[in-house]
């Protein structure tokens, strides 16, 4: 029998190498030794630290460790080029990025084996997945520079952009970041990872052989204090990130209060839902893309395998002898299916996880193959009988471990796929397509592949919910997150507002009836729990009435009226729209009586005021039906759909000027996008917004869709940027509270907008449209395949 014959007889492989050597050339003429890219120009190295291969363990060359010197001379340079970057043509620099695509297609081959050498993945994943999106990612993003003015009007961009990236797609990372913030007219400061700094620097050469402007892009390479001197830097206008929670949650704190935008792309857990009528086969290759593509380090790996009852045993026997035929080998070798992980610290943070794991009853399964020799290889291993609560089910491995769980109804599978403190991806396996069409929007995350996985592309936006990060990359909301109003740029401080005395300290003194206004929670009135009450002064003083003293109780009573209403964002837009014109109806109704409670409070003729009020509730019930999603044309069979979806449960902080309009200006776009709301309207002047609750009664506003807490607007602030409950938090104050509230936002990672002490005159038409629109939502992408 000859060779091919017995191939094809017992399906077994040979090695299929891929030539190194263009790579090791290319090294050699930089004799291995690197310095940063700044100015376009290269740094002499300075103290070094050692990349190495993690297949063998050798030493493939010296990486400068970064300095903040280092960093300030970046910056330095971005600030000078940004200028007349900034200034060219959408054109002229969508040339600069094409030029740009054609040298990493031209060069493929070589960023390929470059990557694979660097970082341990298989040369067919960079070959064939991450180096030709690269280079698409440039493409795309040429034709948006292109268009951007009359996509984005008045937009402009951030200025200098400072970007940190993670070794798991080294080169593709960096792709997702330089590319858009270029097209928007940025110039950039990246950090690559320390494991892998070599392809960032073999794209720092790409963009001086094309003739890129000096200082437009700057590579500066290092250790985790490069990066902190980056997101510290005060000269850098937004920070983006992609890389773990732990530090996402770090550089929130870090940058609250500096006024940088911020995008973060963090971890994931991400559940693999296989239904029983689901084509198993199929799915089961699926699942290995999913969890063993580049040895399970993919933030969105389909970590957690929800599989139905029914089919459990079945499903996992075609799992386990898949898992048998996988190849874990040299990385440079064609026929590899798992190469190795980045490092050994890596390998050993996976295994002390497992060794926890199996301490908490976890059964483990590997195939039983030789594993090559190294540091750096593990087996793919399956893990059984687990509960939610397994430290292995809860926590992001990121490593080739798949968790497995059965579920019995798809609501059973939609509440254990939602259940975790992450939402980056999702799979679907279901040939019923009205199954998996009514599952997708239920779960918690940025993207979700239906009968496919790790699908991506530069025209889909990419990104999370919850503590998977916010802002995307790619598509037009990867876009935007490089561009802000060209109007923010020139806000002035808001106005301080002149204290108003008392006429009497007593607190007795409060006429002979109480007429104190309730709180409004769940659709009731509702007694402070302090059992407090806090005077309401007119202008002169004199006292207009009383409001309950609200604490964190209060917040806490009231989100968890908001959560159960919930289902207000599923409620048909038209509904929404509908509910929002009535309550406008009925504010007009009652407009001299509203007119004369702001002049009590303020002394100012409040006519024009409930006019704006009504006149912006009318606005925003006819965009609940008009601001949704797009469909998306991939290069794949497939249809991308983007889904505008509510935040959740939103907290608003009024500020303290324009009583009433000041709080329905930013009530009004967070209902109509289906948010609930936990409303602090103004310290100063809050009954406007305690006499609205009688227009909510008699408008059908469902109960817990608006909840109304009065108090100390800073103290409620707070208690509302901690609470675990909230999913985003808008709040109008001063500077310094500003920052205590992006700060107070980590523990969940919750999405935050302040006005950092500047002045936003809400009765501008600028916001009565996509301004707070685009802030109460996030996008969900949803992958369908078609054809046959």
């Amino acid at each position: 029998m000859n060779k091919i014959a017995q191939i094809f007889d017992s399906l077994e492989y040979g090695p299929a190498p891929e030539a190194p050597d263009q790579a090791i050339a290319w090294l050699d003429s930089k004799s291995r030794k690197f310095g940063h890219f700044i100015d376009g120009k290269w740094t002499k190295p300075g103290k070094t630290f050692t990349a190495d291969n993690p297949a063998t363990g050798a030493s493939l060359a010296e990486i400068t460790d970064g300095t903040a010197a280092d960093v300030d001379a970046a910056v330095k340079a971005a600030r000078g080029a940004f200028k007349s970057w900034s200034a060219l043509s959408g054109y002229e620099r969508g040339k600069y990025l094409y030029a740009i695509a054609r040298m990493i297609q031209k060069h493929s081959r070589l960023f390929a084996v470059l990557e694979s050498m660097d970082n341990g993945k298989p040369i067919r994943e960079t070959r064939d997945a991450d180096i030709p999106l690269v280079a698409r990612h440039f493409y795309h993003h040429a034709g948006w520079a292109t268009h951007l003015s009359s996509q984005f009007p008045d937009h402009v961009p951030y200025g200098v952009c400072g970007q940190i990236i993670p070794w798991n797609f080294p080169l593709l990372m960096l792709a997702w970041k330089i590319a858009p913030a270029l097209a928007a007219g940025n110039t950039v400061v990246l950090k690559p990872a320390e494991f892998t700094s070599l392809t960032a620097l073999l794209f720092a050469e790409i963009c001086e052989r094309v003739g890129l402007p000096k200082g437009v892009v700057n590579i500066v390479t290092g250790e985790g204090d490069t990066g902190a001197a980056i997101v510290n830097h005060p000269d850098i206008d937004k920070i983006a990130f992609t890389g773990s929670t732990e530090v996402g949650k770090i550089i929130r704190a870090a940058t609250a209060g500096s006024g940088k935008g911020l995008s973060l792309e963090l971890g994931g857990k991400s559940p693999y839902v296989v239904f029983e009528d689901a084509d198993l086969d199929s799915a089961v290759e699926g699942l290995v893309d999913a969890i063993w593509f580049n040895q399970g380090q993919v933030c969105c790996a389909g970590s957690r395998l929800l599989v139905q009852e029914s089919i459990e045993e079945r499903f996992i026997a075609k799992v386990k002898a898949r898992m048998a035929k996988l190849r874990v080998g040299d990385p440079l070798d064609k026929s590899v299916d798992i190469g190795a992980l980045v490092a050994p610290v890596q390998v050993e943070r996976i295994r002390d996880l497992m060794k926890k794991g199996i301490a908490e009853g976890a059964h483990v399964y590997e195939p039983d193959f030789e594993l090559p020799g190294g540091n750096c290889y593990l087996k793919p291993a399956l893990v059984t009988n687990v509960s939610p609560a397994n430290t292995l089910v809860a926590e992001e491995i990121f490593g080739p471990v798949l968790v497995a769980m059965s579920f019995r109804t798809p609501e059973e599978a939609v509440a254990l796929a939602n259940n975790t403190k992450y939402g980056l991806a999702a799979t679907l396996w279901s040939e019923n397509i009205n199954l998996a069409l009514d599952i997708a929007p239920k779960l918690k995350a940025g993207v979700i592949w239906i009968n496919g996985t790790n699908n991506f592309d530069a025209a889909v936006g990419f990104g999370g919910y919850k503590e998977s990060g916010f802002g995307r990359e790619g598509g037009r909301e990867g876009m935007s997150a490089y561009l802000k109003p060209a109007w923010e740029k020139t806000l002035k401080p808001a106005p301080a507002q002149a204290p108003v005395k008392a006429a009497t300290a007593n607190p007795l003194d409060t006429g002979s009836l109480d007429q104190t206004a309730k709180m409004y929670v769940g659709g009731k009135q509702a007694r402070p729990d302090s059992g407090y009450n806090r005077p309401v002064l007119g202008p002169k003083g004199e006292l207009v009435g009383e409001v309950g003293e609200g604490n964190r109780k209060d917040i806490r009573n009231a989100v968890e009226a908001a959560r159960k209403a919930l289902s207000w964002g599923t409620t048909a837009a038209h509904n929404r729209a509908q509910i929002l014109y009535y309550l406008a109806e009925n504010l007009d109704y009652r407009r001299d009586e509203f007119a004369a409670r702001i002049k009590a409070q303020t002394g100012e003729d409040g006519r024009e005021e409930v006019a704006l009020s009504v006149e912006r509730l009318f606005a925003f019930a006819g965009w609940a039906d008009k601001y949704d999603g797009a469909v998306h044309n991939p290069p794949q069979r497939m249809i991308a759909t983007a889904l505008v979806e509510p935040l959740g449960v939103l907290g608003i902080v009024a500020p303290p000027s324009r009583p009433l309009l000041a709080s329905v200006a930013l009530l009004a776009p967070a209902l109509a996008m289906g948010n609930t709301v936990v409303l602090v309207p103004s310290e100063r002047s809050p009954l406007s917004v305690t006499d609205l609750y009688q227009v909510l009664e008699t408008s059908d506003v469902p109960n817990g869709v608006i909840n109304i807490v009065t108090g100390d607007s800073v103290t409620l602030a707070k208690t509302l940027a901690e609470h675990d409950g909230v999913d985003g938090l808008w709040f109008a104050g001063n500077a310094e509270a500003s920052a205590m509230v992006e700060k107070a936002s980590v523990g969940n990672l919750k999405q935050t907008w302040t006005s950092r002490g500047l002045y936003y005159d809400l009765a501008d038409p600028r916001f009565a449209g996509d301004y707070f629109l685009s802030k109460a939502t996030q996008v969900k992408n949803v992958w369908i395949p078609y054809g046959a």
